[in-house]
Order: C-alpha cells, then sequence, then structure tokens
C-alpha cells in the first residue's frame, strides 16, 4: 500500500489516473517511473512541486 512521503499517512484519495491528495497534509501526489512525485496546490490551483524536499529513497514506491 502506497503511503505520503511526508506524512506517512496512508489516508489517500485518488483523484485521476496516478494521482492521489493526501488527506492527512493535504498535498497532491503522482506516481511515475516507480516514483512518487509530490505537489503542493496553491491558492489559485496551480501545483508547486515539493520533490526537492525528499530524497529518491523516500519517495520510492515499496
Amino acid at each position: 500500500m502506497m503511503k505520503c512521503p511526508n506524512c506517512q499517512s496512508k489516508d489517500l484519495g485518488k483523484i485521476g489516473i496516478n494521482q492521489y491528495y493526501c488527506w492527512n497534509c493535504f498535498i497532491e501526489l503522482t506516481v511515475g517511473n516507480c516514483l512518487i512525485h509530490t505537489h503542493q496546490v496553491e491558492e489559485d490551483g496551480s501545483l508547486s512541486s515539493l520533490d526537492d524536499l525528499f530524497n529518491e529513497h523516500e519517495r520510492k514506491l515499496s
């Protein structure tokens, strides 16, 4: 089971193909090439990458 690399929660909602939303810390996750890409949803609806906050090991799907 996938968990959020930010808060370790498993409370994720599917919002699209390979796209999830963490209901615990409110970030969006996208899965590609066995890596989780993390994004913060801005006030205008755009996404800002949070990938630089996590190393590749933390973002790897298990």
